[in-house]
């Protein structure tokens, strides 16, 4: 298999051999900038530098050669003890590396301009050599790099790597198969379709299952036949049969035990294979996804550069730390995140850290330490950039509001201290009253706020006077893979991202209140109003009917929060969101698109577009009340019936049967899901399976009986166990009705549902 480099040219594979090495100075000089004698960082660079060396020579750039020359014996000298690299001298040698890096990718016509700059740098990493505390430089000037972290500096940009890069082992480290670490150059685009494709193969793999369920179900009919067969056969006299159809009666039950083992022999081997290609699907698609996967050390090469020299420049001490290195992140955020990294850690040096002396008067180290830190929480990404400085003065910040005019100073005195936070994201917002070439336009929480919206994400910030600042993102996991919540709105499914969900709930009628036409609701301190999700789809109300409970999903976009009212939940899902065709244009309220484990296709909220939407709807006043659909024509409440099973086949046949009989359905997933729901909602019913995973439907009746308020809401099992032992534990676990699936019918299923709860009422 081709390495991907026998096409490039010598110059092209110097660039990358300089941005792979620059790395290695760089973080290699940082170290040595704080322990000097470290003779394993002093080994790293002066290998770094020899390898620059040779391949100049052998692309024929003399200048770049006798650069890479000198910072090699400057390395030699301090290995040897007769030079002890100091703040000056560090600051020289990275100038080296910076140049190093524009002659390899410097195009011809410019590479005379970047070489005239080579005299002056030779001159100071000679006088730095010859002075034991380093040459006599002027007041030293962030580089271009400050202003944002090279991207170049990566290799994954291109997903390439020279050769010596990857032949080369940090001291202690483990050495692995050279063919095993081969990087390839793959596009993101084949990335992207190989990903799309293996997530349609999970999809489709899930399909079976459901196929499995209707075979099942055909099963029990053929059973059922059998049945009716043998009563039928005892009926009919065996007098009144001759030789030739008592023999034809024979054959024909024997057919009919025939096809019965024949289709439980094929549903046993489809079963198996069920499993390998669910299990083969995830495979594939987690090994697709780990393909776009990165560690997060990735992303942040050009970080602690960016923070060293941001603070020389300002005459401060800071440096960075780094945790969660190896924590995997999406290569699209990844990608996304340098920017809004490198504008929040240089704000944490300018704003942040204090100068030294203010820093030793406080009490504090002359050095500010700002942390970086990257982990999966709660199958989310949590980056949080944090600073030990001077943190955040709420009144300076309210103040501030004031005089930018964003509003009036009595409003500003009732902003709690998360909400006056939120100012700092604001486009052209800055605590700063001039301008400086690193901060004062209020560019920088900007950008992080949008590439924030960009990926479904939020960002928080917090901070005390003394305390130092936080400033933390949430975001996905993968931008291929959504976790959502499923609604059903107009009989329709629709996703809602979860990182928009503060909470769902199921609010009753006396806590909706009408203010000036509109319907709020409160939860925890705030007023949050109701729009009808139809409304907001359809553009247009529905009837004006109080609801007897209204489910509700409450998002949250930035200081935005908004109650939508839908007809019911139906669970949390992981996604592959894939996108619409572009010829479709933007679809109002719409992001993308994903399919649901049995095929059907699934529309993804973009969030901010429907919160856009419900604001266009108050402002022109036609918001209309939000219509129930619990509630029946006469205003008797219908009777509401959760049902409880880990088969979608067999969960979605109960729920239509008993919605075709006029009941009200809900439903479950687990045991688990089961208790969640039935304690947050009100029902009339519970009809669950027996095994089920996280909970089972044995714990699921105990634990109901043992709640005070809910001991008195009747369950019904329905389960394939039919041994009398089963029918006996479900009964005394306290259901009310015990219901085996070999025997299950549409009939018998609404019949045992109407002794325990009475006819639907409509």
């Amino acid at each position: 298999m081709s390495d991907g480099y026998e096409d490039m040219s010598l110059l092209e594979l110097f660039r990358i051999e300089t941005e792979g090495q620059a790395q290695a100075l760089t973080a290699g000089l940082l170290a040595l900038e704080r322990d000097p004698t470290a003779a394993n960082e002093l080994e790293v660079c002066m290998r770094a530098a020899h390898s620059l060396k040779g391949a100049a020579r052998i692309v024929d750039l003399p200048t770049a050669t006798e650069v890479a020359h000198v910072m090699e014996d400057c390395f030699v000298e301090a290995q040897k003890g007769r030079l002890i690299l100091a703040q000056a001298h560090i600051d020289v040698l990275l100038r080296g590396v910076d140049l190093l890096v524009r002659m390899g990718g410097a195009e011809e016509g410019k590479r005379d301009a970047v070489d005239a700059e080579v005299p002056a740098l030779l001159a100071d990493l000679r006088a730095a050599m010859a002075s034991p505390t380093g040459p006599v430089v002027p007041k030293f000037v962030a580089p271009v790099s400050v202003v944002a972290p090279a991207a170049a500096a990566t290799p994954a940009q291109g997903e390439r790597r020279s050769p010596d890069e990857a032949k080369e082992v940090a001291p202690g480290s483990e050495v692995k198969d050279e063919a095993a670490d081969r990087v390839l150059r793959v596009t993101a685009e084949n990335l992207n379709r190989l990903l799309a494709l293996a997530g349609e193969s999970l999809v489709e793999s899930r399909w079976v299952k459901t196929y499995a369920g209707s075979l099942l179900r055909l099963k029990r009919m053929q059973g059922d036949v059998n049945r009716t067969l043998g009563r039928l056969v005892e009926q009919v006299p065996a007098a009144a049969l001759n030789d030739t159809t008592r023999q034809l009666q024979v054959e024909l039950q024997q057919q009919v035990q025939a096809c019965q083992q024949h289709l439980a022999e094929r549903l046993s081997e489809l079963d198996m294979f069920d499993r390998r290609s669910v299990h083969l699907s995830h495979r594939l698609y987690d090994e697709a996804l780990s393909v776009r996967m990165r560690p997060f050390a990735d992303g942040g090469h050009g970080l602690a550069r960016l923070v060293r020299d941001v603070a020389r420049s300002l005459g401060k001490q800071a440096r960075l730390e780094i945790v969660g290195e190896d924590t995997q992140v999406d290569r699209d955020i990844l990608e996304k995140l340098e920017a809004p990294l490198g504008h929040l850690v240089r704000n944490a040096v300018d704003h942040g850290i204090e100068d030294p002396a203010v820093r030793v008067a406080a009490g504090k180290p002359a050095e500010g330490v700002i942390r970086l830190e990257a982990r999966h929480s709660a199958g989310m990404l949590q980056i949080s950039v944090s600073d030990d400085g001077r943190g955040i003065d709420p009144e300076q910040l309210r103040e501030r509001v004031v005089v930018r005019q964003l509003t009036d100073a009595t409003t500003a005195q009732k902003l709690t201290e998360s909400e006056l936070l939120e100012f700092l994201f604001l486009p052209g917002f800055s605590l700063r009253d001039t301008v400086t070439q690193i901060s004062g336009r209020g560019v920088g929480l900007d950008v992080v706020q949008t590439m924030v919206k960009q990926v479904r994400g939020t960002v928080r910030a917090t901070g005390r006077p003394g305390d130092g600042s936080r400033f933390q993102m949430l975001l996905p996991l993968t931008l291929s893979v959504v976790r959502t919540l499923l609604v059903e709105i107009a009989g329709e499914p629709y996703a809602f991202p979860l990182a928009h969900i503060v909470r769902t709930l199921r609010l009753p009628a006396d806590r909706i209140e009408l203010l000036e036409g509109r319907q709020h609701f409160e939860l925890s301190g705030h007023r949050i109003g109701l729009v009808a999700a139809e409304q907001v789809l359809a553009g247009r109300g529905g009837r004006a009917v109080a609801p007897d409970q209204a489910v509700v999903v409450v998002g949250d976009l930035s200081t935005r929060a908004f109650g939508l009212v839908v007809d019911r939940f139906l669970g949390e899902r992981e996604l592959v969101v894939q996108a619409l065709d572009r010829r479709l244009g933007k679809i109002k309220d719409i992001a993308a698109g994903a399919l649901m484990e049995d095929g059907s296709p699934v529309l993804i909220f973009d969030v901010e577009d429907l919160i856009l939407s419900m604001e266009k709807l108050i402002a022109a006043g036609r918001v209309e009340r939000v219509q129930a659909s619990a509630v029946g024509a006469a205003g008797e409440r219908r009777q509401r019936v959760l049902v409880v099973d880990d088969s979608l086949t067999v969960r979605e046949l109960e729920r239509k049967l008993l919605s075709a009989r006029g009941y009200l359905v809900e439903v479950a997933v687990d045991g688990m899901e089961g208790w969640n729901t039935v304690r947050t909602g009100r029902f009339d019913l519970v009809v669950t399976d027996v095994d089920m995973p996280r909970m089972d439907g044995i714990e699921l009746v105990t634990m109901i009986k043992r709640d005070t308020k809910l001991q008195g809401l009747p369950v019904m099992i329905v389960s394939y166990k039919d041994r009398e032992e089963d029918r006996r534990r479900g009964l005394e676990a306290g259901a009310d009705y015990y219901l085996t699936k070999s025997s299950f019918q549409g009939d018998t299923l609404v019949q045992a549902v109407a002794e325990l709860i009475g006819e639907a009422r409509t």
